[in-house]
């Protein structure tokens, strides 16, 4: 039986970009298989996320649709970071990383995937901005310059994920699966919300 093959940033990266020209034009689905639907679903928590986050700031819809984003960047935070998981811990059992004796990563190729999702949504956004007809030469000349840093971003940060992934391959360095356990959406661990229950 083949062994299968760890991702690579290549294609995760024009996985992302392409997901969020499509879901900008279409209601999201997700299509992808094994570990590409993880990346999938993490990135629709942030492709959730980011337009949930523009509602929040608006200052003129009144509160109760703004409480109702504040509700749903939480949830979808939540998901976000469940999914983060669940890829380290299906690459984990993929690439047996050494629990000793190697230098340990910080950042796991989940949260490298997570960042590289935002940086797909940023990307998308400031292309828009940079192109803007009715916006003035100044802005878009900024907002290009911007592009071309996060473009670049984009670049480093890939590099570094395939190196992580080939040198966890090869032995010669590591990772662990970072739990966050996240307090605020638990009720027995928030104390405004365990503490705000009618004593018996």
């Amino acid at each position: 039986m083949e062994t299968p093959e760890p991702p690579c940033s290549r294609d995760i990266v024009a996985s992302q970009s392409s997901w969020t020209v499509l879901w900008h034009r279409s209601a999201p689905e997700i299509g992808a298989p094994g570990f590409m639907r993880l990346v999938a679903e993490n990135h629709l928590r942030n492709f959730s996320l980011w337009h949930e986050e523009d509602v929040a700031r608006r200052d003129d819809i009144g509160p109760e649709p703004v409480k109702k984003s504040k509700r749903a960047i939480d949830r979808f935070n939540q998901e976000r970071n469940d999914f983060v998981e669940q890829m380290d811990k299906a690459l984990f059992a993929l690439l047996q990383p050494k629990e000793s004796g190697v230098p340990f990563n910080s950042e796991t190729p989940g949260m490298m995937i997570d960042r590289l999702s935002i940086l797909a949504l940023k990307e998308f956004h400031m292309a828009e901005q940079a192109g803007r007809a009715d916006a003035g030469p100044d802005h878009r000349e900024k907002c290009a310059f911007r592009l071309s840093i996060i473009r670049r971003q984009i670049a480093d940060l890939s590099g570094a994920l395939d190196a992580l992934i080939s040198e966890t391959k090869a032995g010669s360095r590591s990772f662990r699966v970072y739990f966050q356990f996240k307090m605020y959406n638990d009720p027995a661990m928030n104390p405004q919300l365990y503490g705000a229950k009618p004593k018996a």
